[in-house]
């Protein structure tokens, strides 16, 4: 299995320790936040390649957590897993670039597929654009680099 990291966002303390230990025992480096404030401090400190993140919590809601993690570190991929999503929050969250929207529960296996998925799309992105600059197609590379960060 691919390595990469992982942030868990979550204020449900039971549930975000659970699935981190649950993903550690599969050799998935995770780490977890238990609110928005906290999250944004990790991101800033060590930058992951996917976050999972709930929409519902105190202070900085899972929406605004979105919205600054793309517009700060556009490379990272978002999955919104919650419980109480709506299809106009699903719709907000992929417009602000969500790679995926998941409702709790969900299966362990399902997730860690979508994770998977989640850090493919991002090296794919990233590999893209590396080459195109490489060929010193700089306008080429910009563009999708400049694509990635839309979404």
């Amino acid at each position: 299995m691919e390595k990469f990291k992982i942030l868990l966002v979550d204020d449900e303390e039971d549930f975000v320790t659970n699935l981190s230990e649950r993903l550690q025992l599969r050799d998935l480096d995770s780490g977890t936040a238990l609110d928005g404030e906290s999250a944004m401090q990790i991101v800033k400190d060590e930058v992951p390649d996917v976050m999972v993140l709930d929409l519902k919590m105190p202070g900085i809601d899972g929406m605004e957590v979105l919205r600054r993690v793309k517009k700060k570190y556009p490379k990272v991929q978002v999955i919104i897993l919650t419980a109480h999503g709506t299809k106009k929050d699903e719709t907000e969250a992929k417009k602000l670039g969500a790679f995926a929207f998941l409702q709790k529960p969900v299966d362990l296996e399902s997730l860690m597929e979508v994770m998977k998925r989640a850090y493919r799309a991002g090296l794919e992105k990233t590999y893209a654009a590396a080459a195109f600059a490489e060929e010193g197609m700089f306008d080429t590379a910009r563009s999708i680099m400049d694509d990635q960060k839309k979404k």
